[in-house]
């Protein structure tokens, strides 16, 4: 397995890439979520199936983890009853343990998440008319002190697994109930216990589009990020279009190239300021990777067309940014690095003890005027989930602002519901 060289970077601590694609458990078992096909098949031969038996089963698995969803191998009908036993034994199907969900007023959905290892983390889910948007986490924690952002003043901590990724796209669709309905067994040359097959229905989706917008830099997690992701967009997988995935970075622009060659997704850049000083002070990471640097990457991205545009994330600090002054050096910076590009312009999200305010209405209303006039789209985000902390830059986990014991409490109280 490669791994991302370790970059210094701005920040509490540097990431420190972790050698692993799962997250050790207490009982020995081995969680297959976020596992490839060829990983799982290693594994069942490590455990002590022959070559041709582990290739089977682990095609058999793989279909029940990410087509079907199923979360114990008791499920997996057209596995042999007997084989079932041996599979609970040795692995584990995981998801991240939910901690706390909150729903907003206006129907955005976030989880507080915890790792096998107890950590904490949060995902956010946000439903609109014509579709609906999964916000994923890639640390625990973020590193770059992007100054505007609440996640950013948390420490990191580590970095997610490619398991602890897509195991929160497994748990939204367990939650909003979108797995495929019905049976879909197929025979083995091995044999079967259970070989009736029948109508199999996929039903219209809730959650459409998966945005790596949530806590931590995806970028500084290239590899797991990566592998997760692959499994999202798997045709014999979760099976969501490239299309629909965009993954954002605040401007490592050493990763950008490679993670349009190996991941291939739409690519959104927090941008947020169009003047160095204003960058260095409120997104760091811009001393070291600096407006020319990132926008002459984003010239480059692999597969960007105006079919598939670069998203410039701008959020609206008032006597900041927000001046008729810079909307207009927006303008000149796309059109001089010819982008195909479209600007989502960001009420600022208030959290206590912010160095800003939002910007006005009004002013916001001008900056997208100036912006559209000049032929590239720059419509404002509405903004969603503030009355539960969900909205964009506010991710900080609940776990910061309860105490242990609070925490330990709602822990407790899940596993006795569960029994």
């Amino acid at each position: 397995m490669s791994h991302t060289p370790l970059m210094p970077i701005p920040g509490h601590t540097d990431p420190v890439p972790v050698p692993r694609d799962v997250t050790p458990r207490e009982d020995g078992r081995v969680d297959l979520i976020g596992l490839p096909k060829a990983r799982i098949a290693e594994l069942f031969a490590a455990a002590g199936l022959d070559a041709k038996q582990a290739k089977l089963r682990a095609k058999q698995v793989y279909h029940w983890l990410y087509h079907r969803g199923a979360t114990e191998f008791e499920a997996m009908t057209d596995i042999a009853k007997t084989m079932r036993p041996w599979l609970t034994e040795r692995f584990v199907i995981g998801r991240p343990e939910v901690i706390e969900a909150q729903h907003s007023t206006d129907g955005t959905r976030k989880w507080l998440l915890r790792t096998a290892d107890k950590h904490d983390f949060e995902m956010v889910f946000i439903p609109d008319a014509d579709r609906g948007t999964l916000c994923v986490s890639s640390q625990v924690g973020c590193t770059l002190n992007c100054r505007f952002c609440h996640t950013g003043t948390m420490r990191l901590v580590r970095n997610l697994t490619p398991g602890e990724i897509v195991g929160q796209v497994m748990l939204a669709r367990d939650a909003l109930g979108e797995w495929p309905k019905g049976r879909m067994d197929f025979n083995g040359d091995l044999g079967t216990d259970d070989g009736d097959e029948s109508e199999y229905t996929a039903d219209g989706r809730l959650l459409t589009n998966i945005v790596m917008m949530g806590m931590g830099e995806p970028l500084y997690n290239f590899d797991n990020v990566r592998d997760a992701l692959k499994l999202v967009m798997d045709g014999d997988g979760l099976a969501l279009s490239k299309r629909r995935i965009t993954l954002s970075t605040s401007g490592v622009v050493p990763m950008m190239e490679r993670c349009g060659e190996e991941i291939g997704v739409n690519l959104a850049v927090s941008l947020h300021a169009v003047t160095k000083d204003i960058r260095d002070e409120i997104v760091p990471i811009n001393k070291k990777y600096g407006i020319e640097e990132l926008l002459a990457a984003c010239a480059a991205y692999p597969g960007a067309s105006n079919a598939r545009r670069i998203t410039f994330e701008y959020v609206m600090l008032k006597d900041k940014n927000d001046s008729d002054e810079h909307a207009r050096e927006l303008v000149r910076l796309i059109r001089h690095y010819k982008l195909p590009a479209k600007v989502n312009l960001i009420p600022f999200n208030p959290w206590p003890g912010a160095p800003y305010e939002c910007s006005t209405p009004e002013r916001i209303r001008r900056f997208s005027d100036i912006v559209f006039e000049a032929g590239i789209s720059a419509p404002v985000r509405t903004p969603r989930g503030r009355d539960i902390d969900a909205a964009c830059g506010q991710l900080k986990t609940a776990a910061e602002k309860k105490s242990r014991a609070e925490l330990d409490r709602l822990y407790a109280e899940k596993e006795a519901a569960l029994g």
